[in-house]
């Protein structure tokens, strides 16, 4: 006789393949197109509550016999429903891609926040009664099978991949096409994966993101980044560094630039007009080294606030130095160039240039350069909302400057090396006075004008309505223990994390 096989699989499969099945007492019955119809329906009720359905049959050669249906629950890992959240609130758009059945996949995509939940039951519940397991559109957010990509025309697959939030039912060359696919349409694609067959889609991706604990070595090797803990929220943690690494950088380099230039037209202007230098060259040393470099370095470490983390990703293509940042530099710059030209020419009356007149324009200037630090700290926030001391760096090294500054001008034996004089109690507060003007502007800029002179108001992607989106796979199914257990094969699908780019995008988070 012919040795007795048993077989698991997807139930469509199963199901054509099976002639009978085992009635209550064992025995093989005919298996009728009803009662196909019914297992069909039962496994789409057991799938659309998230479950994993695994058809069993028997036989020894021919026709199987259908022996019945096991549906294992497989729930999201704790913290992936707030990962997904706190991803979509920063403009990250997030899908899923599985081996499962469309309604298993669509369930728990909703239950993490995939999918939005007024789609979600409604529309599965509206399918239960159709035949294939895999045949149902939920409305304007889609979900394609490995299937469906295979069949679609070269042309099409790309617009159809970038509407869809959920894939299913994938084999590994189906990730691959999906990544193509993406990049085909200049979009910046990120994947997360864990096993051998991820490794082709993970090298292909932009960026690839693979598991440090249950990853296999081929993918860790294959993949740009490792996740050591396997935590799907830390790409959280990443895409706030990266906002907020980028917004510091435009911060820092709008106040070197704006005190570059102000230095610069300042000595241009005096040189144009016949005068003598406002500043000696000690004194620009000074600025340059001293008084410019730790309270720029601090604004490195500048906490970002929640408009920054907000925003939509950028293009990659986008500049650090937009047409905002230059507007807050000219207008800066002009402002320093104005208030310490004001007090040079006003010190220059008598016709000659003393120490006094020196110092005066020096510990001006030098004023200027501290509080336009502090504004300097956001592109959009205004000064009023910023902590004081959020930002224990910036704290410090603003202090340190101050310090160094008094002593410049009323310590001798920093006089003599520097060219400067004592300054009296009103000549202080004069300056302090006028070099605080600088926090009015910053004031002004931002509380009227934030579409001209911010970069968070600033609309990065144009065109297609696709052009913001940057979808990171998710592992939402990840076992909920510490050690999460590797992806299990059931009817030749695993369980997979996908994520996708941006229209036009060239854009990172």
């Amino acid at each position: 006789d012919a040795p007795l096989r048993f077989v698991k699989g997807a139930p469509d499969e199963l199901l054509r393949q099976c002639s009978a099945f085992a009635a209550a007492g064992g025995e093989p019955v005919a298996l009728t197109d009803t009662g196909r119809r019914k297992v069909r329906s039962r496994a789409r009720r057991m799938a659309s509550a998230g479950m994993r359905v695994l058809a069993v049959a028997y036989g020894r050669s021919g026709a199987m016999v259908f022996a019945g249906i096991v549906g294992m629950e497989d729930p999201p890992r704790v913290g992936v429903t707030h990962a997904v959240a706190e991803l979509r609130r920063s403009g990250v758009r997030v899908v899923m891609i599985t081996g499962d059945a469309r309604e298993t996949a669509w369930c728990i995509a909703q239950r993490v926040g995939i999918v939005n939940a007024d789609l979600g039951d409604r529309d599965v519940l509206e399918a239960l009664s159709a035949d294939s397991l895999d045949t149902e559109t939920h409305g304007p957010q889609m979900a394609i099978s490995g299937e469906e990509l295979e069949t679609m025309h070269p042309k099409t697959m790309p617009q159809a991949v970038a509407e869809a939030v959920v894939f299913y039912r994938v084999a590994p060359r189906h990730k691959l096409m999906i990544v193509k696919a993406l990049q085909g349409r200049g979009e910046v694609v990120a994947m997360t994966g864990d096993g051998v067959n991820d490794a082709t889609a993970l090298k292909a991706a932009d960026i690839g993101i693979s598991m440090g604990r249950s990853g296999t070595d081929v993918a860790r090797e294959a993949s740009d980044m490792v996740l050591v803990d396997d935590d799907f929220s830390t790409i959280c943690v990443a895409v706030k560094e990266g906002k907020g690494i980028f917004a510091n950088i435009r911060n820092f380099i709008t106040f070197q630039l704006s005190t570059s230039f102000a230095a610069l037209a300042m000595e241009s202007i005096a040189t144009l007009l016949g005068l003598p230098s406002p500043l000696n060259a000690m004194q620009i040393l000074w600025i340059n080294i001293i008084m410019d470099g730790p309270p720029a370095q601090s604004l490195g470490v500048e906490p970002v606030d929640g408009k920054i983390l907000a925003a939509k990703p950028r293009r990659a293509s986008d500049p650090i130095v937009t047409r905002a940042l230059m507007r807050r530099v000219l207008t800066s710059a002009a402002l320093i160039v104005f208030g310490t030209l004001r007090v040079y020419f006003h010190e220059l009356e008598d016709g000659a240039v003393t120490r006094r007149d020196t110092t005066m324009t020096f510990m001006t200037f030098v004023n200027f350069d501290l509080f336009h630090a502090y504004a300097c700290r956001s592109s959009d926030t205004p000064i009023h909302r910023l902590g004081l001391f959020s930002n224990p760096a910036f704290v410090w090294s603003v202090g340190g400057s101050v310090a160094g500054q008094l002593a410049v001008v009323y310590f001798p034996p920093l006089q003599r090396v520097f060219q400067t004089e004592a300054l009296s109690c009103l000549d202080m507060l004069y300056i302090v006075m006028l070099g605080s003007s600088i926090l009015v502007l910053d004031y002004l800029r931002k509380q009227f004008f934030p579409g001209y002179f911010g970069d968070a108001r600033e609309t990065p992607f144009e065109g297609s309505r696709d052009s913001s989106k940057l979808r990171v796979k998710s592992p939402a199914k990840m076992n909920k223990s510490p050690m999460p257990l590797p992806d299990i094969e059931f009817g030749g699908g695993e369980e997979e994390a996908w994520a996708g780019g941006r229209q036009a995008g060239k854009g990172v988070a």
